[in-house]
């Protein structure tokens, strides 16, 4: 069992006598801690195998522990806290011919390892509603998203800063310099990935990125604008809009957004340059919420990420991207939530996407499409109040990249230990 240590000095604070901090007021006064139990199986079928892997299939199954810690804030001008968090990943079933899912670390000798674990925390301080973070970060932003989509999340070590001093405007400020990817407990440098492929080779030694968003027209209307860099591989910038307008019984909302990526510094995985456009409308009355949306890329290469986060893109799902080179995808998608039938709780999502246009760089235009359902219950009262129940099914097919046939079943259970 490996531990990430090297943030344990900044969890100390936390082993403090209780007379020593108490009397600092809020620091233990609005202090939480929760625990998430994660029991997730994982099985994708691969045919049609395009590239050098022969693996046939990928099927494991693991249990998580998800500790997470929270304090408050000493008074004072300057308020001062500390969040830590702790994981735990276990095997539950796994071969050598079935592992790469995302959920395991794999070893050097080709198997899946038996359980691992990390540890880590970051030392916070806030000054009037502006709130500095250093060490162990989950950031959630246009430009790095938190892709929590396996059996423990991704976290990154650097610093933060998020102000909100002026009314609906957010700015957000950061340092990165490693990450611990879903399935490993230490940290390593980031890498990127683009479109659809394997990340390339080239590691950077810090993502760097800043960002405002602002609210307006009674919080129905976001506009953001961003600048990320993962140095010496790629820099991004990004304009977005989001609004909803109640139109009678109806609400309809829109997503829009252009991303303008090219590459960066020592251009370690060479020359980049990406364009991409995104807009997802969506229209809800009831339980049901009907989307469409169209997405375009431009330029010579796919759309850039740190490798191996999802992203904002409208039509990105978890199996296919639809972000290869000069790629242009549509997607329909319909929400439905049975708390309407008197069933709170009972939710399902019926998803779409075709893409076309691919440039393959093999002298035929790239295919792909997908189909996803999912269907999601949280027990609303008994022994089993809370429990959370997912399952999807995918089927996703192309004429330029590996087809999948991939299955989830993801329990989820909190409890807050105060």
């Amino acid at each position: 069992m490996t531990y990430n240590t090297r943030l344990f000095p900044l969890m100390l604070c936390t082993t403090l006598p209780l007379s020593a901090v108490a009397a600092e007021g809020g620091f233990f006064e609005d202090s939480s801690a929760t625990l998430q139990a994660r029991n997730y199986y994982f099985s994708r079928d691969y045919s049609d195998i395009v590239g050098p892997s022969k693996q046939s299939k990928a099927e494991e199954w693991g249990q998580g522990f998800i500790l997470n810690f929270k304090s408050g804030y000493t008074p004072g001008t300057i308020g001062l806290g500390v969040d830590a968090i702790g994981m735990l990943g276990l095997k539950l079933d796994s071969s050598p011919d079935r592992v790469n899912t995302g959920l395991l670390p794999v070893q050097d000798d080709g198997r899946a390892a038996d359980d691992y674990s990390r540890v880590g925390a970051a030392v916070k301080a806030r000054l009037s509603k502006t709130e500095l973070k250093v060490g162990e970060l989950q950031p959630n932003l246009p430009v790095l998203s938190f892709s929590d989509i396996r059996l423990l999340p991704p976290t990154y070590q650097g610093a933060s800063v998020i102000s909100n001093e002026i009314a609906g405007l957010t700015l957000q400020a950061g340092h990165l310099v490693s990450t611990s990817l879903r399935n490993e407990a230490g940290d390593d440098k980031m890498q990127a990935i683009v479109g659809y492929q394997p990340q390339r080779q080239g590691t950077s030694d810090a993502f760097n990125y800043a960002g405002a968003d602002y609210a307006f027209n009674a919080n129905r209307t976001t506009v953001g604008a961003w600048y990320a860099q993962l140095e010496d591989i790629y820099n991004q910038r990004l304009i977005s809009l989001k609004h909803s307008e109640p139109v009678g019984d109806w609400v309809l909302g829109a997503n829009l957004g252009f991303y303008d990526s090219a590459e960066d510094g020592k251009q370690l995985i060479g020359e980049l340059d990406n364009q991409a456009f995104y807009s997802l409308f969506s229209a809800k009355r009831g339980g049901h919420t009907f989307f469409v949306g169209y997405q375009g890329m431009f330029g010579g290469q796919g759309f850039p990420r740190v490798f191996a986060n999802v992203t904002p893109l409208g039509n990105e799902v978890p199996t296919y991207e639809f972000a290869s080179a000069d790629e242009r995808s549509w997607q329909v998608r319909h929400d439905y939530d049975f708390a309407a039938l008197g069933i709170p709780g009972l939710t399902t999502t019926l998803r779409y996407i075709t893409g076309d246009n691919v440039d393959t760089g093999k002298g035929f235009e790239g295919q792909d499409w997908e189909r996803d359902l999912d269907i999601g219950y949280v027990f609303q009262s008994g022994a089993l109040k809370g429990l959370g129940v997912r399952v999807r099914n995918v089927t996703a097919r192309s004429n330029y990249r590996t087809d999948i046939n991939e299955n989830r079943l993801i329990l989820n259970y909190t409890l807050a230990l105060f």
